[in-house]
């Protein structure tokens, strides 16, 4: 109620509005004393990380030292023509297995003939004059004894006879030249293996050894080249000394394909800028699967070592101070575990420590895991090692 010039007012829309307010605030309060004076709900209870596993284990393995080689030939021929000529025939197919000696092609005998013919020619000629010529010296000789002739021009008649006779063997190292040039005609594999593409098609002018006409590799046996860090030398020296060095090359994306060879070359020197040591590697390749120009991982199995601890190596995890695990404790939860990995091998990385065999490391699901965190071990093959 409000007094106005004398006047006493009453105004109804503040009164309902403070008896709103008043109801709210009301209402308010008794809220919040029930939701303070009510028990606080416990926090979920965490569940368990889906992850897979697999036991560390101790075994005999190989101490090897893996490189990157290259397959080469053990044998590479560019055949060349030796005459200038044309060339006449072909007689293989390109990436045909020939043997040394197989006739290959041939070029245009003719020019080769007729210089072979003129030759036998000349050599028949000054043979007649030398039989004229040594007749001549040897009547001299007759009238020498008897004094019919001075002793200078007998001379001169044995003189005769011998240029002749030089004359002859020149003649003779001509027919003998015109002869291989013709045989050179016939070109024919200096070595067994398989022939590459064609350099030249027939019909082609070739130039006395220069003109290349198809490759030869022999391909049986084979060398793989590859090189190493020079810390393995002495081991690769000793064990290569004793005849116990093996060594295997396989070739990536080819099923797995792998053999066995032998070590038969260490370079004489390291490489000062890298400080690798060249090696080369002899594989009897019996069923080509190595090819020249090939990659492929060369292995050299150096020693074995007893009771090494190997895991999988995507167990293997790398943080800020290097790599670590998770280990599955005995409550089912899971402990990150630094460790130090030797080096790997195959699809395993040899531990030095960290990890105990027995123990269960976890393969999968790591980027979800704390240490600490409990864990449910899914069924996997992935995780298990070989037996």
């Amino acid at each position: 109620m409000i007094s106005f010039f004398g006047r006493t007012l009453f105004c109804e829309p503040l009164r309902q509005r403070f008896r709103t307010f008043v109801i709210v605030t009301a209402l308010l309060l008794t809220a919040g004393f029930i939701g303070a004076c009510s028990p606080k709900a416990p926090p979920p209870k965490m569940k368990g990380v889906p992850v897979t596993t697999a036991l560390a284990q101790a075994r005999s393995i190989p101490v090897s030292v893996e490189a990157v080689g290259t397959v080469e030939a053990y044998n590479s021929v560019t055949v060349m023509a030796r005459v200038t000529g044309q060339l006449m025939n072909i007689h293989f197919r390109e990436g045909q297995d020939v043997s040394g000696g197989d006739l290959l092609m041939t070029v245009d005998q003719a020019p080769f003939q007729e210089k072979l013919s003129a030759a036998q020619s000349q050599l028949a000629r000054d043979k007649a004059l030398h039989e004229f010529k040594k007749a001549e010296a040897d009547r001299h000789n007759d009238l020498i004894k008897e004094g019919a002739v001075s002793r200078s021009e007998y001379d001169k008649y044995r003189t005769d006879e011998a240029a002749q006779l030089a004359v002859i063997r020149a003649d003779e190292a001509d027919l003998e030249q015109a002869r291989l040039n013709l045989s050179y005609c016939t070109i024919r594999a200096p070595i067994s293996g398989r022939t590459g593409a064609l350099l030249l098609r027939q019909g082609s002018i070739l130039e006395a050894n220069r003109t290349p006409l198809v490759v030869i590799n022999q391909l049986r046996p084979i060398f793989v080249r590859f090189a190493v860090p020079e810390k393995y030398l002495a081991d690769v020296k000793k064990v290569a000394a004793a005849g116990t060095l093996r060594t295997t090359a396989r070739i990536a994306g080819a099923g797995g394909s792998a053999a066995g060879g032998k070590l038969t070359f260490i370079d004489n020197a390291v490489d000062a800028k890298t400080g690798m040591i060249t090696l080369k590697a002899e594989f009897p390749n019996t069923g080509l699967i190595f090819w020249p120009g090939q990659f492929v991982t060369v292995q050299m199995i150096l020693a074995t070592e007893a009771n090494a601890v190997i895991i999988p190596s995507q167990a293997v995890q790398t943080g800020q101070s290097g790599g670590y695990v998770f280990v599955v404790d005995p409550k089912m939860k899971a402990q990150l575990r630094p460790v130090t990995v030797d080096r790997l091998y195959g699809p395993y990385a040899v531990i030095v420590r960290g990890v105990a065999a027995g123990e269960t490391v976890v393969t999968n699901g790591q980027n979800k895991l704390q240490s600490g965190f409990p864990v449910i071990i899914k069924p996997s093959l992935e995780g298990a090692l070989e037996k």
